[in-house]
C-alpha cells in the first residue's frame, strides 16, 4: 500500500507567506524579497546576515538543519559574483558547516550548488549553496518508497539551534 497523502499543514504558512512577500510584479528574486521584507529573522529563518551574503533555513529541507547560503544580490551564476561576494559566500559556507556540526553533530555534510534549471535549481535566478547535515542511515522506507521526507523538528526549532551555534 502506498501513502496517497501526507498532511503537512505547516507548509501552508510558507506558501501564503511567500505569496505575500514575493510579488510577481517585482524584479527582485524570491530570496532578495525575503531578505528585504522587514520581518524579523526568526520569522524568515535567516540565521545570519553579512555585508554581501546571508544564510537561511531551506523551507523545503531534505533534513533538519538544511541551510542555504547565498549572496544578498540575486545572481544566477558564480561568475556573476564580485570578488567580495565570492569570498564571503565561501566563508559563510564554512561558518554554516561549523554551526551545523555544533548544533547537530552529524556524521557528514552535503554541500552543493545547482546552477540552472537543468541542474535542478529550484530558484535559478538566485545562486545558493546547500549545506545539509547527514547521518549514517538517515534514509528510510518513507523516503525510498513514498518519496516523502519526515522531519523530526520544526523550522523554528532548527532556527534556534543553528542561530545559537553560529560562530561569532
Amino acid at each position: 500500500m502506498v501513502l496517497d497523502r501526507l498532511w503537512a499543514g505547516w507548509r501552508n504558512e510558507y506558501v501564503t507567506d511567500t505569496a505575500r512577500v514575493a510579488s510577481p510584479s517585482t524584479d527582485e528574486s524570491l530570496f532578495e524579497t525575503i531578505l528585504a521584507c522587514g520581518l524579523p529573522d526568526s520569522a524568515t529563518h535567516i540565521v545570519w546576515r553579512g555585508p554581501t551574503c546571508f544564510a537561511i533555513l531551506n523551507r523545503y529541507p531534505y533534513t533538519s538543519g538544511h541551510l542555504l547560503v547565498l549572496p544578498n544580490r540575486g545572481v544566477p551564476d558564480l561568475d556573476d559574483l564580485t570578488a567580495d561576494e565570492f569570498s564571503e559566500l565561501w566563508e559563510t559556507v564554512r561558518a554554516a558547516v561549523r554551526a551545523l556540526r555544533a548544533a547537530y553533530t552529524p556524521d557528514g555534510l552535503n554541500i552543493g550548488v545547482n546552477i540552472g534549471r537543468g541542474a535542478g535549481a529550484g530558484v535559478p535566478d538566485h545562486l545558493h549553496v546547500h549545506v545539509v547535515p547527514r547521518w549514517a542511515g538517515d534514509t528510510n522506507f518513507t523516503t525510498a518508497v513514498a518519496e516523502t521526507r519526515v522531519m523530526p523538528e520544526s523550522l523554528d526549532v532548527s532556527f534556534e539551534r543553528i542561530s545559537s551555534a553560529w560562530p561569532s
